[in-house]
């Protein structure tokens, strides 16, 4: 009878495995597909996973680690995430609501005192958590970031300081995509728990869900080993750089993970916050974090690529739907390394992307998948958005019109050492030009990795030649500033790229 048993067991496993088998397209098929697409996109390796139905059913790894090396990447290799991990933050915030430790309404400013924006009294009383997760506090995209890039001071510094930043438009009125109000909330849960943000999702999540090569600091790469090496990118070539570490702002993006650990946080929120026996994000939780709080319009007059009618924010996730399906999801970008995670919920169909390059085919990747398992087309995705990534690219002409208007054979208007001494930036503190070696430098406060060397351009201009190779920018230049009494008052910086603004900075010369 035991061995009868056994038999019918293996029997009805057997069954069910070639059943699932049969109802998934041609992988093979697909992972040809992904082969071709990373070579197409030069993109130095990636990592693509696909889940359905509670399994990990196609894993594919391309390319290197690391260019120059012949070491291919696999399923548990570790990538940055980057702001893949904003959806951890809101889950953990999702918990500690469960715990009536705190509200989805509460303000901000009865957990940090110390927060405020825009110097607005009202706003800075009123921004509630929700506020903060779902981008609609007022502030640009991206705006404030060059605070904390690269900088080793503090989060609460960095929260002090985007009180400073400008507001982009009102209060809960649009959208501006911001870190700084993640890193606000990663905050407040050290302030409620009394742990780190990295201890509560490794307490929290990791362990839990058993994603045991996820980090939340690349203190500890070595440890786990088999990561891959960030790239830049310049001049159509793929260049080692640094893996950072960005412990500090980890609730905005500081999750480092595989293939295989995102495919369990991908089943989980399938199964709607549920682990086995264990519920860990109940049913409203799961709700309202996919819930709509900012709205993206979509032009209903034409038809889309992606069959779409409505396109938004939630907390901690963007959502849409593909051709009528919900459609779940984020994207993540790292120095060196771009991401993207999507559900489909209804399908319970997750798709996780990874790359170790700047010129990535994230989405590339993700839409082919979904028209393979969906049945909703077969169009050829990677050429697609290569082609219109390349005409992006064409397109920028930023730093060759810097270029192009540079006036030869000038100098400057004052004597070298008349340039030198304290600057003050309201958004981030104390900039300093030293002379050395009958050189100009650059150094900004807490952030010694962003130093240079300041290089004659033309006039009272002169070109930023970093220290370092950075991975959003390489090339900028900052003009002096001086007043009708060729007195040095300030400097403006012009540093083309989308995504740390130096302009911002604005800095004022203190007066000896």
């Amino acid at each position: 009878m035991k061995n009868l048993l056994l038999h019918l067991i293996g029997f009805f496993l057997l069954f069910s495995i070639q059943t699932h088998a049969q109802n998934l397209p041609d992988l093979q098929k697909i992972d040809n597909y992904f082969e071709q697409m990373v070579k197409d996109w030069d993109v130095p390796g990636a990592s693509i996973g696909i889940v359905k139905d509670g399994q990990l059913v196609f894993k594919g790894n391309y390319g290197t680690k690391e260019v120059g090396k012949n070491e291919k990447p696999d399923e548990h290799t570790l990538y940055a995430i980057a702001s893949n991990s904003k959806a951890f933050t809101s889950a953990i915030i999702g918990m500690l609501v469960q715990e009536g430790e705190l509200g989805w309404n509460d303000r901000v400013k009865d957990h940090l005192p110390y927060f405020s924006l825009f110097e607005d009294p009202w706003i800075s009383e009123n921004v509630t958590i929700r506020d903060l997760l779902s981008h609609r506090v007022g502030l640009g995209t991206f705006s404030g970031d060059v605070i904390w890039y690269k900088n080793e001071g503090s989060a609460e510094d960095f929260i002090r300081r985007a009180g400073k930043v400008p507001q982009a438009f009102d209060f809960r009125s649009g959208y501006g995509y911001s870190n700084l109000m993640y890193v606000t909330a990663g905050e407040i849960i050290r302030k409620i728990t009394g742990k780190t943000w990295g201890e509560n999702v490794q307490e929290r999540i990791l362990k839990p869900l058993d994603m045991d090569r996820t980090l939340t600091t690349a203190k500890d790469l070595n440890k786990k080993g088999n990561y891959t090496t960030a790239h830049g990118r310049e001049q159509e070539k793929n260049i080692p750089i640094a893996f950072e570490d960005w412990e500090t702002i980890g609730a905005t993006g500081g999750i480092i993970s595989s293939v295989h650990d995102v495919a369990k946080w991908m089943i989980f929120n399938l199964n709607n916050g549920i682990h086995g026996q264990d519920t860990l994000l109940s049913r409203s939780t799961r709700n309202l974090v996919w819930t709509m709080h900012n709205v993206f319009p979509v032009d209903q007059t034409r038809k889309n690529d992606l069959g779409r009618h409505f396109n938004g924010y939630g907390l901690g996730w963007t959502l849409g739907d593909f051709h009528g399906k919900m459609m779940v999801g984020h994207t993540g970008g790292y120095d060196g390394m771009i991401t993207a995670v999507t559900l489909i919920p209804e399908e319970k169909l997750g798709i996780v992307v990874l790359t170790n390059g700047h010129q990535s085919p994230i989405m590339a990747a993700t839409y082919y998948a979904l028209d393979q398992f969906l049945g909703t087309g077969n169009k050829d995705w990677s050429a697609d958005l290569l082609s219109r990534s390349l005409q992006n690219q064409t397109n920028d002409t930023r730093i060759a019109d810097i270029k192009n208007a540079r006036v030869d054979n000038t100098k400057p208007s004052l004597a070298q050492n008349s340039y030198t001494g304290a600057y003050q930036s309201d958004i981030y503190g104390l900039i300093e030009v030293k002379e050395e070696n009958n050189r100009l430098r650059l150094y900004f406060e807490d952030a010694p990795r962003l130093t240079a060397t300041l290089k004659h351009w033309h006039y009272d201009t002169y070109e930023i030649i970093w220290d370092e190779k950075h991975a959003w920018f390489n090339f900028g230049t900052v003009q002096f500033l001086l007043n009708n009494k060729l007195e040095v008052t300030g400097i403006d910086f012009n540093v083309p790229n989308d995504d740390f603004f130096f302009e911002e900075l604005k800095p004022l010369k203190i007066k000896p």
